[in-house]
């Protein structure tokens, strides 16, 4: 569902007062449906939200494309600093058949207050769901067994190899890791 902030639609409903009452409604309707438009942004949709099950598919594959998954989340610093790497990434080798999954590990209260206007603020256009499974003590060695659980943490691989990496990646290394899965 997509909102339009209350001061927007408070906005529309005081201009539309001097309209003649016959075209009111219709003004109206008119009115929210381009703000409806102009607001339909990132900010303004929402993510999948998902448990561990429902991710796991995600972490293998049979195809020949690239996966780089990235777990991270809104209060992390080093992994908001890696951010832009990962869209750098996802937009320059998007062709050659890499694909870019961020998983947020954000609170799923904090969904409509903290991560969509993150999304929307930062111009983020990687795919993006946020995981919310609270048993991280099993889901986690099954992401990687070297795995300490902390964030930023990423998978990289392909249908023959995988890598895991618990660290904050340049944009070189993050682009090296990524051509060394496509050759």
């Amino acid at each position: 569902m997509i909102i339009i902030p209350a001061a927007v639609n408070n906005f529309v409903t005081c201009l539309l007062i001097g309209l003649n009452k016959h075209y009111i409604l219709k003004e109206m309707i008119l009115i929210k449906i381009i703000l409806l438009l102009i607001f339909s942004t990132t900010a303004f949709s929402q993510i999948p939200t998902v448990d561990f099950e429902q991710l796991e598919p995600r972490l293998t594959t049979s195809s020949d494309s690239v996966y780089v998954v990235n777990f991270w989340a809104t209060w992390c610093v080093p992994c908001v600093k890696e951010l832009p790497e990962f869209e750098k990434i996802n937009q320059l080798y998007a062709e050659k058949k890499v694909r870019v999954l961020l998983v947020s590990l954000d609170n799923p209260r904090h969904i409509e207050s903290r991560v969509l206007p993150f999304i929307d603020e930062h111009d983020l256009k990687s795919e993006i769901i946020l995981l919310d499974d609270p048993r991280s003590s099993s889901w986690i060695p099954r992401v990687d067994d070297s795995w300490s659980g902390a964030i930023p943490a990423t998978v990289i691989f392909n249908r023959n190899t995988r890598s895991f990496y618990e660290q904050v990646f340049t944009y070189e290394e993050l682009e090296n890791a990524v051509i060394s899965k496509l050759n």
